[in-house]
């Protein structure tokens, strides 16, 4: 690949990550105001703090994507783009689960899947390109926290998120 297709594929991933976290961003609008009404544990940390933390993790996704696909694409890198692909629409069906649709239930299992398909896709990326697959580490720590949060609001606000 020359250098314009490199720069073009980077671009592309990068707008596609940030196309899901837009998607995710649409059922959220009012997740400021969700959250705050929510009782919610003492470790959890202020709504401000979801924007710039997320903001760094699709990047960081995105350039991830971008290794692996540069070493040969979807043709021989079709497994591990397929499941970036999948926990990326996981990570989007999330927030209109969570905040839109107030399923507390199927948000937990949600993320749960979510953190399975990103073990999986650090390992897949990891062996196509090691840089690839610790790229995603901060992204599974993350939504490991996630994933305990997600579980107490829903433990804390069974009126809310059912």
């Amino acid at each position: 690949m020359n250098k314009i297709q490199l720069m073009v594929g980077l671009v592309a991933w990068l707008l596609l990550c940030f196309a899901a976290s837009f998607i995710g961003a649409l059922a959220a609008f009012n997740a400021p105001e969700i959250y705050g009404q929510m009782t919610q544990p003492e470790w959890a940390p202020p709504a401000w703090l979801f924007g710039p933390v997320w903001t760094t993790l699709y990047a960081m996704m995105a350039v991830a994507a971008w290794l692996v696909w540069q070493r040969g694409g979807f043709n021989q890198n079709r497994l591990a783009l397929g499941v970036f692909l999948l926990q990326l629409a996981l990570n989007a069906l999330w927030s209109w689960l969570f905040f839109a649709w107030l399923q507390g239930a199927w948000s937990v299992l949600n993320i749960g899947l979510l953190w399975v398909m990103i073990a999986v896709t650090i390992v897949l990326f990891w062996r196509v390109n090691r840089w690839a697959g610790m790229l995603l580490i901060p992204y599974l720590v993350w939504v490991s926290f996630a994933t305990a949060l997600n579980t107490a609001m829903w433990q804390l606000n069974p009126n809310i998120l059912g």
